[in-house]
């Protein structure tokens, strides 16, 4: 195995357990783990067959796993498009009812702009509700509304946030449920 890593990583186990270990670049993950063509110049250099993304960072980064392909190298991992489809919230549900997979009632694709139609959906699904981003994760991009009267400005609000965070203003509606158990599809 062959393990990447910062100069602020140097004495972490997975960097002392693997067979071969390369310097990436400095302790900002914008200079080293976020670096493609760093990663893929140290798989060149040790002979690696592929590279796994590993949990974070670039491992639902659709553009990094085409770039791995492109360079000759096995990504270990989904397909881009799977990445890309899972990446935005809204498609992954489409493919989750397509499927048969059951899902949380909300909006069926973005919420719209429009107001009156937006606060209709908040009222077919019942209150309170959550908004989020289609491309966010990590719990950004979400609010939680309680009452009609502040669905409109919650919309307005997460929109903004999602297209600063994430390049996706897209944003979607569902039943917000306290006390869930978080399953990954």
């Amino acid at each position: 195995t062959v393990a990447v890593y910062s100069t602020a990583d140097t004495e972490l186990m997975h960097v002392k357990l693997a067979d071969e270990s390369i310097c990436i670049g400095p302790p900002l993950a914008t200079n080293s783990y976020l670096k493609v063509s760093n990663i893929i110049a140290a798989a060149e250099v040790t002979g690696a067959d592929g590279i796994h993304p590993g949990y974070g960072f670039l491992a639902e980064n659709a553009d990094f796993a085409e770039q791995v392909e492109k360079s000759g190298f096995a990504f270990i991992g989904p397909k881009a498009e799977t990445i890309r489809l899972m990446g935005d919230k809204v498609s992954a549900k489409d493919a989750m009812i397509a499927a048969g997979v059951p899902t949380v009632p909300g909006s069926d694709g973005p919420l719209p702009e429009d107001e009156a139609t937006a606060l209709r959906i908040g009222r077919e699904v019942g209150y309170p509700v959550i908004i989020k981003a289609a491309g966010g994760g990590g719990g950004r991009g979400m609010r939680v509304v309680h009452k009609e009267e502040d669905l409109i400005e919650a919309a307005k609000q997460t929109r903004s946030e999602a297209g600063a965070w994430f390049g996706n203003p897209m944003v979607y509606l569902e039943k917000y449920l306290t006390n869930p158990r978080h399953v990954e599809v």
